[in-house]
């Protein structure tokens, strides 16, 4: 064989074999295309912690010392001791002052709280639950309900008084109608699934007034506890969306101020239905059927255990996924103090 056809042949494979690698590339990057997205809520949170330490810079600029934050603990729980750590370890690292207060005895936490509410020199109080759980108190409602309803609104970084859930429920925004200068507080752990809802594609269009940016939106939350679920569901639901609130025994859904109990759906036909699916089963056991979500679904998992196959769940096309919010969560903790502080202890407003 000639030089030029040996030449040939080797330029007639060259051809060959890029075709090959170029389809097969333009496959692997259409499979990849079509996959669902992890996403890190780290990302979400760091805009919102930089704005904090930028308040505390411009406070202690003016020569105020930074807020501070009190934590009390009074239980054995390993994960509250590993929140509490967490917290305070955030809040230096953003220019906050913390002091996690321990109680050895449960029964002192009330009276440590109220020397808390009562100290100028504190500015928001964080109480670490579960301490009696659902054991009753002499008012009638749970104990741990009973302290939640203890911290003053004027320190209440978990946006979880009375006076708090109530402007939540009524969706009041405001605390000095009509003046409105002094915003509600809302709870933290579900502020943060509304904070990583807006930086998601798809879930809120801010194109639209307040109270309408995720109307034609429906959502299911799994999990109705006062402290995520419940509070969730009325903040997506004042933003327009059809919310179904699932628990153990019971659907409800939240649309329009209005609740209603559900009696014709099932967890399935909710979540089939869903263009947003929140869980939050605080239970290892507990997986969400991933042939149940739809493609283009936003999931967010809330619980401290995995409530979903990521694996089988990454492979749904145009999924988006937040395994996990602890990081926002921090930063709404944070972003909450820095509303209090302004709101009620800045020396300008006292």
């Amino acid at each position: 064989r000639s030089e030029t056809t040996f030449l040939l042949d080797h330029i007639v494979l060259y051809f060959v074999f890029s075709l090959y690698y170029s389809f097969k590339s333009l496959n692997y990057y259409h499979l990849t295309l079509n996959m669902g997205t992890k996403i890190n809520s780290g990302n979400v949170a760091t805009p919102f912690r930089n704005e904090v330490k930028a308040a505390v810079e411009r406070l202690k600029a003016s020569g105020i010392e930074a807020p501070l934050l009190v934590g009390l603990l009074a239980n054995g729980d390993p994960a509250a001791k590993k929140y509490a750590e967490w917290t305070g370890k955030a809040c230096r690292a953003d220019g906050l002052r913390y002091e996690l207060r321990e109680i050895e005895d449960p029964i002192d936490v009330e009276s440590e709280l109220r020397k808390a509410n009562d100290d100028p020199n504190v500015h928001g109080i964080i109480v670490y639950y579960p301490i009696f759980g659902q054991v009753e108190s002499f008012s009638g409602s749970s104990q741990d309900d009973y302290l939640r309803d203890s911290v003053s609104y004027k320190c209440d970084v978990e946006g979880l008084c009375h006076t708090y859930r109530s402007n939540l429920f009524r969706n009041v925004r405001f605390l000095d109608h009509p003046y409105n200068s002094k915003k509600c507080l809302l709870p933290c752990t579900a502020l943060s699934v509304v904070k990583i809802l807006e930086a998601c594609e798809g879930c809120y269009d801010k194109t639209k007034v307040p109270g309408k940016q995720t109307e034609g939106k429906i959502v299911t939350i799994i999990n109705r506890s006062e402290i995520v679920g419940r509070p969730l569901a009325a903040m997506l639901a004042n933003d327009g969306a059809d919310v179904y609130s699932v628990d153990i025994d019971s659907i409800f859904l939240f649309r329009g101020g209005k609740l209603q109990k559900v009696n014709d759906e099932t967890v399935e036909s909710c979540v089939r239905k869903s263009n947003i699916v929140i869980t939050g089963v605080p239970t290892k056991a507990y997986r969400l059927p991933t042939e149940w979500i739809q493609k283009n679904t936003t999931v967010v998992n809330v619980a401290s255990f995995k409530n979903v196959d990521e694996e089988a769940l990454l492979k749904i096309e145009g999924v988006q996924y937040v395994p996990m919010v602890g990081k926002v969560t921090v930063a709404m903790l944070e972003r909450n103090l820095m509303r209090l502080y302004e709101n009620f202890h800045h020396p300008d407003r006292r």
